[in-house]
């Protein structure tokens, strides 16, 4: 019988031990221990870049581990940001991909009944096994939990259809569909939300919640980890360099990251001022050896030795003490600074709409008319579900998409800025210089006048070894960094956001959230981010 890797149910075990990954000699994991057993949900969180998509790498065997370990008993199904495709592939050959454990398993039962007919020998005993793998699996239950999840999560149901016609979305939720019904012993999803409307939000939120599956879920939705993590493993710095793992799920960890960080600052503090004590009783320790100060006479002869070799020793001692217990400097965490945007235009009353849209239509996407007038300051949600046509709207207010039928009206010196929902191919080239060349074409074309120019260090988004790196070794969230770096650097009046949360820390959405709500500039956002939607309830909706 053909050897597959099948489902163990309970008896499923996933693990790593002291994993260590580096990449360039900068560590990226340090000491990972994580045990995933079936009916676990473990969320990971961490700024961009901490190693999130490489720990799923890692749980699934694609990267090996510079030190440490994995271990693996049971099926596993993966989900990674990127996704590439295969030219000629369909629908239905990555659902065949995604349920090959099941195929398999259908071809070795007809192949067992066939030995059963002929009578061979050992026929039953393979039959059996064949039966037991089957039923562990579900086998003919599967296509039908997969069509589910494809309508539920709003994906292609014709499995005749090209991958390579479809978008990236589409595709995504193929796959997503396929894994769910698959029903593998763990499952590791990599930003698995990024795709999904609200009512695929509301499904997979569902299906997570409901699966015997161990999960590990790395994502920046705070409504999904809320809902769904059991506990939290956090990438980001600690005091001893080792990633925590956090319980009673998400709050539990908010609650636990906040206090463990005060901790580590409060001890850092503590040793510090020690440090300083030492240094001043070493300094008065040496001051006695040059002086050869002596106790005045009178004093006992053992008592009139000095003793200043022996306290110059002792606070050494004390200072190899100190140091190999040393705690490590707690990192300033990124800080996310908007700057300043929607100046007053001259010529350009206050209730003069910035923009305006009047009955605009593109065709196949955006088919039913649209208009609006946006004046300083205002707010606008766009909303509904995949395909209604947002993305299409957003470029048609940027200018960078004719629409089909209506107009499209942009008051003179507007600057209008777009980030889009799909970061463009990665450049060779380094993050700095690839910034400053964004700016310096802004600069030459007169969008923006020199003074005007935002710094790529003020706005909080990288570190200084980020801004080295080469664009297409950033991690996905760094990527989409660089995107909104480059939107803001135009300093535009209009800022139309699509899908702006998606791979972004948690912590800088709360940031760009807080920055969203507080900038001069018109702000149009499209999301289906179900936690930015409830901070936002308060804006006007355009429903499409």
């Amino acid at each position: 019988m053909t050897t597959i890797t099948l489902p163990q149910r309970a008896r499923a075990q996933l693990g790593a031990h002291d994993v260590h990954i580096a990449r360039g000699g900068r560590p990226v994991l340090q000491g990972v221990d994580l045990a995933v057993t079936p009916g676990s949900r473990i969320g990971v969180v961490g700024d961009n870049g901490r190693g999130k998509s490489t720990l799923v790498d890692v749980l699934a065997g694609y990267l090996e581990p510079d030190r440490g370990e994995v271990r693996c008993f049971g099926s596993l199904g993966v989900a990674e940001q990127e996704m590439t495709v295969t030219e000629g592939r369909t629908v239905g050959d990555l659902i065949d991909l995604e349920l090959v454990h099941v195929r398999e398993v259908l071809r070795l039962l007809d192949e067992t009944v066939e030995a059963l007919a002929d009578d061979r020998p050992g026929a039953a005993d393979a039959y059996a096994e064949a039966l037991d793998a089957a039923e562990q699996l579900d086998a003919w239950d599967a296509d039908r939990r997969v069509d589910t999840a494809l309508e539920a999560l709003g994906a292609v149901t014709d499995r005749s259809r090209l991958l390579a016609e479809m978008s990236v979305g589409q595709r995504y939720r193929v796959r997503l569909a396929g894994l769910l019904g698959a029903e593998h012993d763990f499952l590791l999803l990599d930003e698995p939300t990024n795709h999904l409307d609200a009512s695929g939000l509301e499904y997979l939120t569902e299906r997570l919640q409901q699966t015997r599956s161990g999960v590990v879920l790395v994502s920046h939705d705070r409504a999904l980890l809320t809902d769904v993590a059991t506990s939290i493993l956090d990438l980001d710095p600690s005091v001893d360099g080792r990633p925590s793992l956090y319980g009673g799920g998400y709050a539990g960890y908010r609650k636990g990251r906040v206090a463990e960080y005060e901790r580590w600052v409060d001890e850092y503090a503590r040793q510090q001022a020690e440090h300083a004590r030492l240094a001043v009783d070493l300094e008065a320790a040496q001051d006695r050896l040059v002086t050869g100060w002596r106790p005045g006479k009178g004093t006992g002869k053992h008592q009139r030795a000095t003793r200043a070799p022996a306290l110059v020793q002792s606070v050494h001692r004390r200072q190899d003490a100190l140091d190999e217990h040393a705690v490590t400097t707690p990192p300033p965490p990124l800080r996310f600074s908007m700057p300043a945007l929607g100046a007053e235009l001259d010529g350009i009353g206050h209730d003069v709409p910035l923009i305006r849209a009047e009955d605009v239509t593109v065709s196949g996407r955006l088919t039913t008319p649209v208009s609006l007038a946006l004046g300083a300051r205002a707010r606008l949600a766009v909303t509904g579900p995949n395909g209604a046509g947002k993305s299409s709207f957003l470029a048609v207010l940027a200018g960078e998409l004719t629409p089909t039928s209506g107009d499209l009206d942009i008051a003179e010196l507007v600057r209008v800025g777009r980030l889009a929902q799909e970061s463009p191919a990665p450049s060779a080239a380094r993050v700095r210089d690839v910034y400053e060349r964004h700016v310096g074409a802004l600069e030459s074309a007169g969008i923006v006048l020199g003074e005007e120019a935002v710094a790529l260090e003020d706005l909080g988004l990288f570190t200084e070894y980020d801004l080295g790196q080469r664009v297409r070794d950033l991690s996905m969230g760094q990527q989409r960094r660089l995107d909104l770096a480059m939107v803001l650097a135009t300093r535009p009046h209009v800022l139309l956001l699509d899908e702006p949360t998606n791979h972004l820390s948690i912590t800088l959405v709360d940031e760009l959230t807080d920055a969203l709500g507080a900038t001069d500039a018109v702000v149009v956002l499209a999301t289906h981010d179900r936690q930015l939607r409830r901070d936002i309830a308060d804006w006007p909706h355009l429903a499409l």
